[in-house]
């Protein structure tokens, strides 16, 4: 009596990964890994605007402002990130790369808006 084996796997059955779908998927999550981050310090910031009450201060609501701006750039990601995300195919390429760079775009108006807003918080202590 021969013991029962299991049938041998072919090398070529293994399941095929697509590493330009993996590469986009990953800088995908990174961008709104980056969002969330940034979204995460400005929400800090108004927290402290208003604890502080420097938010009734002239130089304060200015400093509102501009977090509420860098909000508004960070929803406008969330929309492109979203719809990077629904594209498939190689034409989409094209598209993507257009969408992302005016996601970077924002990402860095938004960032200048943060640092901005952290350098008075930072004074303020």
């Amino acid at each position: 009596m021969r013991p029962a084996t299991s049938p041998s796997r072919h090398p070529l059955d293994a399941p095929v990964v697509d590493l330009g779908a993996a590469r986009e998927a990953r800088r995908l999550r990174d961008f709104q890994g980056r969002c969330r981050e940034v979204d995460d310090l400005n929400r800090r910031a108004l927290a402290r605007l208003f604890q502080g009450g420097l938010v009734y201060t002239r130089q304060g609501a200015r400093l509102g402002r501009d977090l509420l701006l860098a909000h508004q750039h960070l929803l406008r990601v969330g929309d492109l990130l979203a719809r990077i995300g629904e594209l498939a195919g190689a034409a989409a390429s094209e598209e993507a790369e257009a969408l992302y760079d005016e996601a970077r775009a924002l990402l860095r108006r938004t960032g200048k808006l943060t640092s901005r807003t952290g350098a008075v918080l930072a004074r303020g202590r």
